[in-house]
């Protein structure tokens, strides 16, 4: 127990060391941009009429405290943003905690959600695949895994969205339907939610999908053929018994391992499929603060939220790994 304590107490410090570093170089890139946010948004103003000058600038930078040291502003902001507060946007000059509202979690659920729905397929579709024997089994998965890294999952989306229009005259858009687009969160609201968010839920899962069942599939097929799964086989251990208590248990660990390089990669496709579904979520603010309006704070919430829910599911499939098998822990304490 003491083990096991001391470890979940040294991967919650590398977690909080882990964030700081993302927060300084995430805050580092928002200033290596050209112009600072005074500059940025009255430029925005003076597209719009307004006439500005350099001293009008200079009275910007001080209220928004630009002309404080480096470290003095990377400080507050860290501090801040531990709190969930990321100042305001630079163009919009709205409050991004605001602004953000329910759109990042929104966004989190529908990657978590694909992911779930990736290993919910790939753990058992691939442990049956690395143990049979069956050619007409193993080359159709193996072609529908091809299929689903080689096809991007925007011409996924496109492909639904044009057959579900030409043949029902639905666009499948949105996240939510007209009348519950900016109504308060209600029963009604969430079923609204779910009639619509199972289609980025399934694209998005369609390549994590065909990755995740590749890599659960090597993995099997590598244990099945040690000589710990021969020896249990030789003691009269045979079918779900043998897979699931062996080579099943070995190799399920890297796969547990790897669910925040997964979560990243499904956030990473998700701001273009989000374009496509017409999704006004935090992909699509993301690309429209990083293509359009050059927002690098909101850019900059959008990313450090990011990278904290990936360390964090990093930090609780550590622990469950530990759980799991205690060598993880011994490991890190000798």
């Amino acid at each position: 127990m003491l083990n096991f304590a001391r470890f979940v107490g040294t991967r919650a410090i590398m977690a909080a060391i882990t964030l700081i570093i993302v927060s300084l170089v995430v805050f580092s890139l928002m200033e290596l941009v050209p112009g600072d946010c005074a500059e940025r948004y009255l430029a925005f103003k003076n597209t719009q009429g307004s006439g500005i000058s350099v001293a009008d600038i200079e009275l910007e930078r001080q209220r928004l405290g630009l002309d404080k040291p480096f470290i003095e502003r990377w400080s507050l902001w860290i501090v801040n943003a531990f709190q969930g507060e990321f100042g305001d946007s630079c163009i919009l000059r709205v409050n991004i905690a605001q602004l953000l509202g329910d759109k990042f979690w929104l966004s989190l659920s529908i990657c978590l959600a694909s992911l779930m729905l990736a290993y919910a397929i790939a753990i058992p579709v691939g442990i049956i695949a690395a143990a049979s024997h069956n050619a007409v089994l193993n080359n159709s998965l193996r072609i529908v895994s091809y299929l689903g890294l080689a096809m991007p999952n925007f011409l996924l989306a496109l492909m639904i969205m044009l057959f579900a229009t030409v043949y029902f005259g639905e666009t499948l858009t949105g996240l939510f339907s007209s009348e519950y687009r900016d109504a308060p969160w209600s029963m009604a609201k969430f079923l609204d939610l779910l009639k619509h968010a199972w289609l980025p839920i399934f694209i998005l899962g369609w390549s994590a999908t065909a990755f995740a069942l590749q890599t659960v599939r090597a993995l099997m097929s590598d244990e099945i053929g040690k000589l710990y799964v021969t020896a249990a086989a030789a003691r009269g251990v045979h079918g779900r018994k043998l897979l699931w208590g062996y080579p099943a248990r070995h190799a399920l660990g890297p796969i547990i391992n790897s669910l925040g390089f997964d979560l990243n990669r499904i956030f990473n496709e998700l701001p273009i499929v989000a374009l496509i579904l017409v999704m006004t979520d935090a992909g699509a603010l993301l690309i429209e603060a990083l293509a359009r309006s050059n927002d690098q704070q909101l850019a900059g919430a959008i990313i450090f939220l990011l990278t904290a829910s990936i360390v964090t599911l990093n930090f609780l499939t550590d622990v469950l790994l530990a759980v799991i098998d205690p060598r993880v822990r011994k490991s890190i304490v000798r």
